[in-house]
């Protein structure tokens, strides 16, 4: 069961250390709390390793080693879903309700007919003389796991790994996390039924119309062929062999639901709870923003529902928020890798003049705020920022002006091909100058706007596999492409696409038929780090809890003359 904060129309105070409760006498109580906030609380002992009182749990581990509960926290190792996870040759086994309350079995996946229809065909069941196979553990009940998580000893006797923390907690605090177990991942998430999983995609503002159909057009393909029944999934499911029951009765079509959002960005919170009123999803999948992804992103955050890879380079920056799993960090991450590439070189004083132009738009400012945080948590001084506002004109006056009243030594120009024009009136201004930085993305890597005068000085954030580098995928991307009479698009795009559906298979199989958002987010934290089905960058890291999958940016140069080449000056990786 998905725990969410519910309002509570009760009065409560809680004295200091004694945890004492009023409420109403309607009210069920769970260790002394109503039961919605004892929910709550238990979600933050699971997650947080952290008690009712704001106190952390107490623990030991490897037999008496005394730990603080937010060092083991439970969804570590067993996941924020309760479902279990596997990393090397350690199983993690589920500690939600709907596997812990019911027995285990050592055949594995098989369990009795849960329903008419299983019980009508016997043939498709495990024979007799198999289904007495011994238990590998009885079914819990509240008082043998409260048991486990103090003693670390199952209903069968058998003792866990010493690795598992065990947990000292008074009656109360054991009666709220036992009850947050039991509730744990019970009841499927909106969205899906016995026959359909239903997805979205968001379009937000005026995309032009070539980004929208290289966006949706990979993105229709990925999910017509999943609908294709090239294995005859739907057949399977109702008569396919007993040992394989779980996994062909897991399938489901993809039902994908298209949601525009017009007009100003104020409103596009508003149009969500429209479009998720009249039907709700289980997941939103790609999406494609001209502006800032913040509305979606808030949006999945409210309702914790998954957003994989949407397109946008003005993703929300947190190290905090759960549900959208973004490709890159965008012009934020451009702006980080400045900064660490700076120190990097090893030659720049911490008080050294620095000095950003932008104009006060998005990207301009998240570039800027990127190097600046960044910057600033190296233990620089904080640039100084000369920002453009909308009528602003960059004329020849205005970079003599910059290069020769604050003569800095390193000079970051976040703004896009019109602004750089007359941008060669900084050779020869300034003695100091040294590095002059600029977005390859900002000016969408047109470099015959960098003039060759100031080359030799001008440092690039290049957030992309440089050309020839993953030719090879490229190719693969491109037939497929063709194959299925994919028209031609913005080849970026379709390659962020091509790539959110060949992992979208994946993570689908996985959740097997345990219909749980936070389970299927995990199918993508739990994949291993991936170089081949991407094109666009040289390789995507994924681990719990990690949003941003691209961790790298070049940084380079260009050489001279009309069909200037790009020299790389760093790693992908700017440490």
């Amino acid at each position: 069961m998905k725990i969410r904060s519910l309002i509570v129309f009760v009065l409560f105070f809680l004295s200091a250390g004694s945890g004492f409760v009023l409420a109403s006498e309607n009210d069920r109580m769970i260790g002394g709390y109503p039961e919605d906030q004892a929910l709550m609380f238990g979600e933050k002992m699971y997650r947080e390793g952290v008690l009712p009182s704001g106190q952390p749990l107490k623990a030991l581990v490897m037999g008496d080693i005394p730990v603080d509960g937010r060092m083991f926290t439970c969804d570590d190792c067993h996941q924020r879903s309760g479902l279990g996870s596997v990393e090397g040759t350690v199983i993690t086994w589920p500690t939600n309700g709907k596997e812990l309350y019911v027995p285990r079995r050592r055949t594995g996946a098989w369990r009795p007919p849960q329903s008419n229809l299983e019980s009508e065909n016997p043939r498709r069941n495990l024979p007799k003389y198999w289904q007495q196979v011994a238990e590998a553990r009885p079914a819990y009940t509240d008082r043998t796991l409260a048991h486990l998580l103090r003693a670390g000893e199952d209903p069968a006797g058998r003792e866990l790994d010493s690795i598992m923390p065990r947990y000292m907690l008074n009656t109360g605090n054991m009666e709220i996390f036992v009850h947050y177990l039991k509730n744990l991942s019970v009841e499927l998430d909106p969205g899906v039924n016995d026959t359909v999983l239903t997805v979205a995609t968001v379009i937000a503002g005026d995309v032009p119309d070539y980004e929208r159909l290289s966006m949706l057009s990979v993105l229709k393909t990925h999910i017509a062929t999943h609908n294709s029944q090239t294995r005859h999934e739907e057949k399977r499911a109702r008569s396919g062999p007993f040992y394989k029951s779980e996994m062909h009765k897991a399938y489901r079509r993809l039902k994908l639901n298209i949601w525009e959002l017009k007009g100003d960005e104020a409103s596009w919170p508003r149009q969500l709870e429209e479009y998720y009123r009249q039907e709700p999803v289980f997941a939103l999948l790609g999406g494609i923003s001209e502006g800032s992804w913040a509305p979606i992103h808030h949006f999945s955050e409210q309702h914790e529902i998954p957003c994989i890879f949407p397109i946008t380079d003005l993703p929300v920056i947190s190290n905090s928020d759960w549900y959208t799993l973004y490709f890159s960090k965008g012009f934020y991450q451009e702006g980080e890798a400045a900064a660490k590439y700076l120190r990097a070189t090893g030659k720049f004083e911490k008080k050294m003049h620095v000095v950003q132009v932008f104009r006060e738009d998005q990207k301009g400012t998240a570039l800027a705020e990127g190097f600046a945080e960044t910057w600033q948590k190296f233990g620089g001084a904080a640039p100084e920022n000369r920002i453009l506002q909308a009528g602003d004109t960059v004329s020849e006056d205005f970079w003599s002006t910059i290069a020769g009243s604050a003569d800095p030594f390193v000079l970051l120009l976040w703004l896009g091909t019109d602004d750089l024009k007359h941008v060669e009136r900084l050779s020869g201004q300034s003695t100091q100058l040294d590095m002059v930085f600029i977005s390859a993305n900002m000016i969408k890597s047109n470099f015959s706007h960098v003039p060759d005068t100031i080359r030799e000085k001008v440092y690039m954030t290049y957030p992309y596999s440089i050309a020839g580098e993953n030719s090879r995928r490229l190719s693969v991307i491109e037939r497929w492409l063709k194959m299925r009479k994919i028209e031609p698009g913005d080849l970026t795009i379709q390659s962020k696409m091509y790539f959110l559906g060949w992992t979208l298979s994946m993570a689908i199989k996985q959740m097997r038929s345990e219909f749980f958002r936070d389970y299927f987010f995990e199918g993508f934290d739990m994949m291993t780090d991936q170089d081949y089905a991407i094109a666009v960058y040289p390789r995507l890291t994924f681990g719990n809890g990690q949003r941003y999958a691209s961790k790298g940016c070049y940084i380079v140069q260009i050489t001279k003359g009309e069909n200037p080449h790009i020299v790389t000056k760093s790693d992908w990786v700017v440490y």
